[in-house]
């Protein structure tokens, strides 16, 4: 038998036999508790059990890296899968990959409740224990078309990502089989620390038109204290939700009659949306931007000039048939802009020019992937349209990138980073096919990133159909990741708009570039992320109640009312509880709507003309002046202070 040579990962050099599994060789150069869940050959992710057949460099996988952590869940979802069809033979799996923190599978089979949940993890944790190995085979496509003849999903995969190729892999495990590239564990007893989670509808291939399927989902992690941290996680998501948070403070509502996905904004989250508006039109006065209104819909021929038809046709509404064409619901602001640019004749004197608009979009969003405010149908978007020259575009990037640093900043989020999506050049139906455009445009926000020493990550296949961005990826308080806001370069517009400019010649110069911008995402969303964050308790500035006066008996009403209405006159949100109910009763009725303050009106304060106040963690501070409770607590607003300053030790 022939030696090889194996470089280890600390680039020691061994000799083995031709024929070893790369898992005796881990498990001798490592011993049996290594850690390892596969191995990188030569910088390939290859499973413990396949053969060393020539000279490489191997390196362990280690369930706690990323690479592991990613097998891991990978080999979770074929667990979830052996036991879903143990347990109902009729239910056809689909597809089933990792995801953060864990992975689902979709599956055609009858939707299923808490209790079906709970058996199939038991059974899962019935197949864990039984050790069974977890094997890879070679097939070609005949062979794989045999072995799955009873399931048109994986047929169709077949035939649509294997059909060009001579074959690919299966891997076993007990009697279940699944079509897959791996690498995966060597046996279901490594998949100890899991946990399914919920189940929710899907489509296959993300297609209405096509079958309802059944999405089971599960979180895995290498340890028994990464699942529990993550548990923790969950249980800390659940007390911050925003549905339930924005239920208890009356923010929002969704009604069946008319219809999901479509928010109705309660007087308590309408002032919270207000206030970020109004916040929003100040920025943009400082920095130049000029406000205009377009209407909720469009001709048909405007989004197909814009490339919105066909590029982004399945996230639109259908088309309205009127007696003079084709309307739209418009699911974007840019093209109606472009049409405010066109309007007049500009000069390059005027460049660059902002316009802004608080518009309402609306899109077509699946009912299944609603979400509360997070994923809805009707989107209010601070959205703009910068129209510049190439030259002014590193100017009007940091100037956003600075905005959205101080939105951040004064909104209390400090957990973000910036991401510069690219286009996918083996994807060029989701873009418009302009290849030096695209490397010309990509490599000039590059560049504008790297002049200005902001930190950011590349991501290929992210971009919009019409040019690459610089997406602020956010995470939540709860480490789920979203992207917040966004910053884009349209290289496309000028010439599906014509949209020119009087240069210094007199001539007209077609070279205008757009910059799309929302650095406030939707009001939606971004509230969405407020309440989580804050956990529904505001800032003042925010606060849908700044105070909430309680008083003690009924002969402090008189005070209290004099109270509410000159803190009302100076622009202070308050309210009034008079009732008989106990003090007790009345902190705890009020606390779940989270006012910034609770004054509480006794002898004292009604005699001396002072307030006595409690903040939310139960600090107090009693006998303060009237005009010195006015004057701070008008600093918190005027400032947005992210504090609530008044109960603080003077």
């Amino acid at each position: 038998m022939s030696m090889l040579n194996v470089e280890i990962d600390n680039n020691e050099v061994r000799q083995y036999e031709a024929g070893i599994t790369f898992g005796d060789i881990i498990k001798d150069v490592f011993g049996r508790k290594s850690g390892s869940v596969a191995v990188f050959v030569n910088g390939i992710e290859k499973d413990m059990s396949q053969f060393l057949e020539t000279d490489c460099k191997i390196e362990p996988i280690y369930g706690e890296s990323d690479a592991g952590l990613y097998i891991l869940r990978h080999s979770c979802a074929h667990l979830l899968a052996q036991a879903v069809t143990e347990l109902f033979p009729y239910a056809k799996p689909t597809i089933g990959p990792p995801i953060d923190h864990g992975f689902y599978y979709d599956f055609y089979m009858d939707s299923i409740g808490d209790e079906e949940l709970k058996k199939i993890e038991k059974r899962m944790r019935e197949i864990m224990k039984k050790n069974q190995p977890i094997s890879r085979e070679e097939h070609n496509n005949e062979s794989l078309r045999e072995i799955f003849i009873d399931n048109q999903f994986k047929l169709e995969i077949i035939d649509e990502k294997i059909g060009h190729e001579i074959g690919s892999s299966i891997y076993k495990q007990g009697n279940f089989v699944d079509l897959c590239r791996g690498p995966h564990v060597s046996f279901t007893s490594q998949l100890r620390w899991f946990k399914l989670t919920s189940t929710s509808q899907a489509y296959w291939r993300a297609d209405s038109k096509k079958e309802s399927l059944t999405r089971i989902y599960g979180m895995c992690f290498a340890t028994k204290e990464g699942l529990k941290n993550r548990e923790k996680q969950l249980q800390e998501a659940a007390k911050r939700d925003h549905k339930k948070i924005g239920k208890e403070m009356e923010l929002y509502m969704i009604d069946e009659m008319i219809g999901r996905g479509l928010p109705v904004w309660l007087p308590n989250g309408e002032i919270i949306k207000s206030s970020i508006e109004n916040f929003a039109l100040e920025t943009e006065d400082r920095y130049g931007y000029q406000r205009v209104t377009t209407p909720v819909l469009g001709k048909k021929q405007l989004f197909e000039t814009s490339g919105h038809l066909p590029h982004y046709a399945e996230g639109m509404y259908p088309p309205m048939k009127m007696d003079d064409g084709e309307y739209y619901l418009k699911a974007m602001n840019c093209p109606m802009h472009h049409l405010v640019y066109r309007n007049k004749k500009r000069s390059y004197r005027d460049l660059p020019i902002r316009i802004a608009e608080y518009g309402t979009v609306y899109r077509n969003e699946l009912s299944g992937t609603l979400a509360g405010l997070l994923r809805v149908r009707m989107l209010s978007m601070n959205d703009a349209h910068i129209y510049c020259t190439l030259d002014q575009v590193a100017e009007e990037f940091a100037n956003n990138i600075k905005m959205v640093q101080d939105y951040y900043k004064t909104f209390g989020f400090e957990d973000y980073y910036f991401r510069l999506s690219l286009w996918d050049s083996e994807n060029k139906n989701k873009y418009i096919d302009q290849p030096e455009n695209w490397e010309a445009t990509q490599n000039h926000l590059r560049s504008i990133l790297d002049d200005l020493g902001v930190p950011y990550e590349e991501s290929i296949g992210e971009a919009a159909f019409y040019g690459p961005k610089v997406d602020i990826q956010f995470t939540t308080a709860i480490g789920r990741e979203e992207s917040m806001s966004t910053i884009q370069l349209d290289f496309a517009a000028k010439e599906r708009f014509g949209l020119t400019y009087t240069d210094e010649t007199g001539s007209d110069n077609d070279e205008v570039f757009v910059i799309h911008r929302a650095p406030l995402s939707t009001h939606e969303r971004f509230v969405a992320f407020l309440i989580e964050h804050w956990s529904g308790n505001f800032p003042t500035w925010l606060s849908p109640i700044q105070v909430q006066i309680i008083t003690i008996s009924e002969k402090h009403q008189e005070y209290a009312n004099n109270l509410a209405q000159i803190l009302k006159e100076v622009g202070i949100r308050a309210n009034t509880d008079t009732s008989d109910n106990t003090i007790g009763k009345k902190i705890r009725m009020h606390r779940t709507m989270r006012p910034a303050y609770m004054v509480i009106i006794g002898d004292e304060e009604s005699i001396n003309g002072t307030v006595s106040i409690r903040a939310r963690d139960g600090r107090q501070r009693n006998g303060m002046a009237l005009d010195e409770f006015i004057e701070e607590i008008s600093l918190e607003n005027t400032n947005r202070k992210t504090t609530l300053d008044l109960v603080k030790d003077k």
